[in-house]
């Protein structure tokens, strides 16, 4: 290899690196057809569509389709439990080789497993990877985010799918970009970016991330070049009939702290706002029995309800007062949390108790309409939970209670901050489908002068 091959490998280019697809299932919808071509001839591509929209039979497709041009095996990776729901949905499109595999041993052409069960599987046996809610990843501990990505890395064609494209942080998406091919993290912040500490270390604690003045556009305008986003069809051009969500009812209840706050040593006469996250931590200790015995209040009269908690102390405490509601916890198998799951999902339990990190992804809950939640400055996380129930095909208003502590202001109005970002963040790369972006390459044409000494 020369140097000027070398160079141009180098380059990060965003094209076409895909197949035409040849198949589509019977029945799929137009604006599904359209992200199956569009997705399939770039090869190696992120794909935000909202949840309800049809991911999973898109992602089927592709598997199939590419499997049928380049003859090498697909792999699907899903959050816990979302394996079945493949299987199922294949069945009704009349996609047979497809399986799931639990411990690595696989018969079929398309091969479906858990995140949590990659380490059975090489990534040489396969020419397709596809990521279904590829934005868990950052739930998990960095052994498993590491082992994603690296065999993502290793396998020709790549693809993200997911419904929360970062929604509160842009520069998230370089992880991606870097993961399908692209530009590496590091790359795009320097030449999109600027930040508050003059540094291109992205882990500084404090450093805060924003465009560029010039960049405001090119940015995402280059994230168009390898994504495809979707909230609605219409977003797309296409028809919006039969894709309007039902009402969604947020209901807050704000709990008291009637422990005096102990601030630098000074005891606080009145309670005030955490601004430290710390203060946040320490009231939501001194609340947990409150909020706990609010939310079971709240949830043992609806005989469908999904309780999300963040501790196993809040947990423990809403299963001692409302002794009917199943709980998944961290310590569980693998195999009980799917059997727990799909009882839930199937109507065989009523009441469910679990964190938004266990299964707050890829789960479709639409046979139930009211959960309750403890808030946290995550959004993705709140957006994920409560959208496994608002969804489209859902028929029934959704009502969320929403049970925090009297000093939580700023978490609250932070979320809605982060739900506006999230709604930014859609509306420009909608702004800007189709458009290009040249990376461009500069070349060093000035005549270099010796010094006279020399």
């Amino acid at each position: 290899m020369t140097y000027e091959e070398f160079v141009a490998a180098k380059r990060h280019s965003v094209g076409n690196f895909g197949i035409t697809p040849k198949w589509q299932p019977e029945g799929m919808f137009d604006y599904q057809k359209y992200v199956l071509d569009y997705t399939g001839k770039k090869g190696r591509c992120a794909v935000f569509l909202d949840t309800g929209l049809g991911k999973t039979i898109i992602e089927e497709s592709l598997a199939y389709n590419f499997v049928k041009t380049t003859n090498k095996r697909a792999l699907i990776l899903t959050p816990l439990a979302v394996a079945h729901q493949f299987i199922s949905e294949a069945a009704k499109f009349g996609i047979d080789d497809i399986e799931y595999s639990k411990d690595g041993k696989f018969s079929k052409k398309i091969v479906v497993c858990n995140y949590e069960r990659l380490d059975k599987f090489n990534s040489d046996d396969f020419g397709t990877v596809i990521l279904d809610e590829s934005s868990i990843l950052k739930n998990f501990e960095g052994s498993i985010k590491n082992q994603v990505t690296a065999f993502l890395k290793r396998v020709q064609y790549r693809f993200l799918f997911t419904a929360t494209p970062s929604p509160n942080d842009f520069v998230e998406l370089g992880t991606s970009s870097e993961a399908l091919g692209y530009m590496g993290y590091t790359d795009m912040l320097t030449k999109f970016f600027k930040n508050n500490e003059d540094t291109i270390s992205p882990m500084n604690i404090g450093t805060e991330w924003v465009l560029k003045g010039h960049a405001r556009d090119a940015f995402f305008q280059w994230v168009s070049g390898w994504s495809i986003s979707m909230r609605r069809p219409s977003d797309l051009g296409f028809s919006d009939d039969g894709y309007t969500l039902p009402p969604l009812v947020e209901q807050d209840h704000k709990v008291l702290n009637d422990h005096k706050m102990i601030d630098e040593g000074q005891v606080l006469m009145f309670a005030k706002e955490a601004s430290r996250l710390t203060d946040i931590r320490a009231e939501q200790k001194i609340t947990t029995e409150k909020r706990c015995l609010k939310a079971a209040e709240i949830g043992v009269n609806h005989k469908t309800c999904v309780y999300w908690t963040n501790l196993n102390t809040e947990a423990d405490l809403i299963k001692a007062n409302d002794r009917d509601a199943v709980e998944v916890r961290g310590s569980m198998s693998i195999e009980q949390k799917e059997e727990i799951l799909q009882a839930f999902g199937s109507g065989q339990i009523g009441r469910l108790i679990t964190k938004p990190k266990i299964t707050a992804f890829g789960l479709n809950w639409q046979h139930c309409n009211r959960t309750i939640y403890f808030p946290t400055f995550s959004y993705e996380q709140y957006y994920q939970a409560i959208r496994r129930f608002w969804r489209f095909g859902q028929k029934q208003e959704v009502t969320v209670d929403r049970v925090y502590s009297e000093s939580m202001t700023k978490v609250m109005v932070s979320l809605a901050a982060k739900a506006k970002k999230a709604n930014e963040l859609f509306a420009k790369l909608n702004a800007h489908l189709h458009q290009s972006y040249d990376v461009g390459v500069k070349h060093n044409i000035k005549t270099l002068k010796k010094p006279g000494f020399l």
